[in-house]
């Protein structure tokens, strides 16, 4: 059992990758956040660029997220 949480456990770093991932094959921004950046996150697009951003989530009447609105700081290179 050990052996098996173990496992499972050490694939959890590649959910972040995943979702990466998907994110650009959507065409998508990916956002992150690091700790040096305090209350700011990373927006990394599709094409490699790293902006950092405020961001807050929209949601509807039903509680379901609908949008991402962020705020531009500056870009990271």
């Amino acid at each position: 059992m050990a052996e098996l949480i173990d496992r499972i456990l050490s694939n959890l770093n590649n959910f972040a990758e995943l979702g990466r991932q998907r994110a650009f094959e959507l065409g998508n921004p990916y956002y992150y956040q690091v700790e040096e950046d305090g209350e700011y996150w990373r927006k990394e697009m599709p094409d490699g660029r790293i902006f950092l951003v405020l961001f807050e989530v929209k949601y509807d009447e039903a509680g379901h997220s609908v949008a991402i609105v962020d705020t531009y700081e500056r870009l990271l290179n």
